[in-house]
């Protein structure tokens, strides 16, 4: 893949981590439409795990792990003592919280640390995708269409038994199904087969995604509005109508290393793009917290207290990055540094090369 196209994942990346904070910031049902993160950031994985699936599937398996998971046990080590002090009376038993250490499902919390437990699906499914990724990309590569509906038509068959797995095992596997096409989708971006299909055909099934799922979240409001996230198979197609836009072209980046600011913005949210997403929706919450008791509400101009209380909250977050971003350098066996502002950063020297490894939708 051509220097420019790994700029343009960082870009995808970068602007999908950016929609994902402002939504829990601002709850505004528009920021889902227009831009689907999560679908795209699942997509970017499926692509950049292909190159690495080829040199070895064991290695490129171990790599991804070991890259997603000691972000996550750094939170762990802070989160869960917390919850404990602050009185956790129907806390599980310790088994259950090695979920934090192997997060198969959902890592428990109590109520104080939901805003922090409460974004860790996305660490649980793209675990799940990247143990299943040998698999799928050993079946893409027999039945490619085949593999792509597949998980949508186990979507379908799941909305209609949403029980059958129990509550917990449900969860999981509705999200894994939710997001294994776009993310098969990016292996086959990466297969080159994207790039075979007739722009035309593309615009057309690409808006066709995006306008039926729209048209049936429409005509099957929830709660008696529009939805389109509560409706796991409609969102699902709508991320692969986006997902089938985005990867099929891939725009000249060149002018993104001219725009030095950017630039670096783009680099320092993909070198910290676990740390931002496992710490963004604590800061949010901490700096909602604040909105009270440093009286926000009597700043005079109308809005200006929303932004005022924003800005605490992305202070809140550039401290989080700061303090604990070096985490990903570590797992990523680079020299840990509190810049994230570095686009590539040579890795520490410690035997043979191994497979290139990449954080949730970060290719080193």
């Amino acid at each position: 893949m051509q220097p420019n196209r790994d700029r343009y994942f960082d870009a995808l990346r970068a602007l999908a981590i950016i929609r994902v904070v402002l939504f829990h910031a601002f709850p505004f049902a528009t920021l889902e439409l227009i831009f689907p993160s999560m679908g795209v950031m699942f997509a970017l994985g499926g692509s950049l795990m292909v190159k690495s699936l080829d040199r070895s599937a064991v290695g490129a398996v171990r790599n991804r792990i070991r890259r997603l998971l000691p972000a996550l046990w750094a939170m762990g080590l802070i989160l869960v003592p917390l919850m404990l002090h602050h009185g956790w009376p129907d806390h599980p038993s310790w088994p259950r919280l090695l979920l934090w250490i192997v997060p198969i499902a959902d890592p428990p919390s109590s109520e104080f640390g939901y805003s922090a437990a409460g974004v860790l699906w996305y660490l649980v499914t793209y675990l799940w995708l990247v143990l299943l990724s040998p698999l799928l990309l050993a079946l893409y590569r027999r039945a490619h269409l085949v593999i792509v509906l597949l998980p949508l038509a186990g979507l379908v068959a799941l909305s209609f038994h949403p029980d059958i797995f129990g509550e917990t095992a449900g969860w999981v596997l509705q999200n894994v199904l939710a997001y294994a096409s776009c993310w098969v989708l990016g292996m086959a971006h990466r297969e080159g087969d994207l790039a075979k299909l007739h722009p035309a055909a593309v615009l057309t099934l690409g808006a066709a995604c995006v306008g039926g799922a729209l048209s049936w979240a429409y005509t099957h409001p929830v709660d008696e509005r529009m939805d389109l996230t509560s409706i796991p198979v409609a969102y699902s197609i709508y991320a692969i109508g986006f997902v089938l836009l985005l990867l099929r072209w891939s725009p000249s980046m060149g002018w993104l290393a001219r725009a030095r600011p950017l630039d670096g913005f783009v680099s320092m949210v993909n070198n910290r793009a676990v740390t931002i997403y496992l710490w963004h929706n604590v800061a949010i919450t901490i700096a909602v917290a604040l909105f009270d008791p440093l009286q926000l509400w009597k700043i005079p101009t109308q809005g200006l207290e929303y932004a005022a209380d924003f800005s605490i909250a992305m202070l809140l977050l550039a401290v989080a990055v700061l303090s604990l971003g070096w985490v990903e350098d570590v797992a990523a066996r680079r020299r840990p540094r509190l810049s994230p502002f570095v686009k590539r950063v040579p890795a520490l020297p410690s035997g043979p090369a191994r497979g290139v490894a990449v954080v949730p939708g970060y290719h080193s």
